[in-house]
């Protein structure tokens, strides 16, 4: 018997040892080296903000599109990148992303917005490669939907390989997540089992947030007063005692002041219209609903606000307050004048956003421009850097996508996508699919079909 278990023992070690020796190993690609200068030439330039380029050329020097034109001189020692047959856009911007993250949803108050996402990013994902194979170079990477003020978000480029640090962009306006609906009453879930957390109601969800931000005004008052005793502090006068710092009151008071923009999670119409009617009175910018679905019932108010739409193409049916979307709700919204975005909320649909955004011009007859505007200078205006990225105009920062046909085009796919002039994805040495059976291909022939198989263990 002992014997037997002893045997038994050790073939588990073996199958373990075994199965500890067939995994992968980590997904790694080489850092591609800084470009201080680059040219991309005899591309069909897709500039989103001034029209088609044809034959173009693109100048970047140290990260930013130095020049952009029909006739441009490539440089004495320009790294050129020859784009005849292509098509170049702006990188895409996945305004509503979770990826890069170790954790989505700190879900223990349904007031958190002291949480920060840039505390959880993992830079070395592999979505965040994939990504930049489907032509993304930005994410705006939420907190989750389980709170009806979540946490802080954060504005990635996606520079694989590179330190976490180097890819959270700076200088930009600061933003948070607020949730709507059943997701922050817990419709579906709850944070403790058989000990329901409030609010319970949609109403619940209206007073949790205005009550925060009477809280936060009171807030600002205290530290308001404080300062002002301090400025007129005379010698000999007791330093006035300052009020009890509070992490929570201190970002909703970043919302009061427009320090920090709020993008909210929303389906329902009546709920958007909730949230426009608190931002008017505390007086906080709404940048922007995210998911939209019933946007198209209240178009014009949301026109009206300047609030921007980040949407699904086609995604509902999931759950009740998804079940009045339409497919021609970005054609409704844009053709009322409202800015729209669209977003992926999930690692597999950032990888085809460009097929996303192809579908609002089937559902609603969307125009060609709109519909790149969707997935790059519309989200750059919803996150306040419209002046930095979304377009190929000189002085913007270099984050371009090369593609193999138009964008648009069922069969095109990414060849190439560059991020501050750097090359983070290339299709001709990325470790593809297609690159796999060259390479096997190449073994064969120059090495015999021994030596393939071997490099195939």
């Amino acid at each position: 018997m002992a014997a037997a278990v002893g045997a038994a023992t050790l073939l588990l070690l073996v199958v373990a040892g075994v199965a500890r020796a067939q995994q992968p190993a980590p997904f790694t690609m080489p850092i591609p080296p800084a470009a201080h200068l680059v040219a991309i030439t005899n591309g069909t330039i897709l500039t989103v903000s001034h029209g088609t380029i044809e034959h173009g050329t693109i100048v970047i020097r140290d990260g930013r599109i130095a020049a952009v034109g029909a006739h441009v001189a490539v440089p004495a020692g320009a790294q050129v990148i020859d784009a005849t047959g292509r098509y170049v856009m702006p990188g895409i911007i996945d305004e509503h992303s979770h990826s890069a993250l170790e954790v989505v949803n700190e879900i223990t108050n349904a007031i958190d917005p002291e949480v920060r996402m840039a505390d959880a990013v993992k830079q070395d994902m592999p979505a965040i490669y994939y990504q930049l194979a489907g032509g993304v170079t930005m994410i705006h990477v939420l907190h989750g939907s389980a709170n009806a003020i979540g946490g802080q978000n954060v504005l990635l480029k996606l520079k694989w390989g590179l330190p976490v640090d180097s890819l959270v962009v700076q200088g930009v306006p600061a933003s948070i997540k607020f949730a709507l609906g059943e997701n922050p009453k817990e419709s579906n879930f709850q944070a403790f089992a058989g000990h329901p957390r409030y609010p319970q109601t949609r109403m619940g969800v209206e007073e949790i947030i205005r009550d925060a931000f009477t809280r936060a005004v009171a807030y600002r008052t205290e530290w308001q007063q404080y300062d002002a005793a301090r400025r007129a502090l005379r010698r000999g006068q007791a330093e006035p005692i300052p009020p009890r710092r509070d992490l929570q009151l201190d970002a909703l008071v970043e919302m009061l002041d427009g320090r920090r923009w709020v993008h909210s999670h929303a389906y329902r119409a009546d709920e958007m219209l909730m949230l426009l009617k608190v931002a008017h009175d505390f007086g906080f910018h709404l940048a922007s609903f995210e998911h939209v679905l019933e946007g198209y019932k209240i178009a014009d108010e949301i026109a009206a606000a300047h609030v921007g739409a980040s949407i699904f193409a086609d995604f509902w049916g999931y759950k009740l307050e998804a079940w009045d979307a339409i497919p021609y709700d970005a054609a409704l919204l844009t053709q009322r004048g409202v800015r729209v975005a669209v977003n992926s909320d999930d690692d597999e649909r950032a990888r085809r956003l460009y097929q996303e955004a192809a579908k609002t011009m089937h559902f609603g007859g969307v125009s060609e421009t709109d519909a790149l505007k969707m997935i790059t200078l519309n989200p750059a205006w919803m996150l306040g850097i419209e002046d930095r990225v979304g377009s190929i105009d000189v002085g913007k920062d270099a984050d371009i996508a090369i593609f193999s046909g138009h964008p648009f085009a069922p069969a095109s796919r990414v060849e190439m996508t560059l991020v501050d002039g750097r090359v983070f994805f290339d299709r001709t040495t990325a470790p593809t699919l297609d690159y796999l059976m060259q390479q096997l291909t190449e073994q064969r022939e120059h090495g015999g079909p021994a030596r393939a198989e071997r490099g195939q263990q």
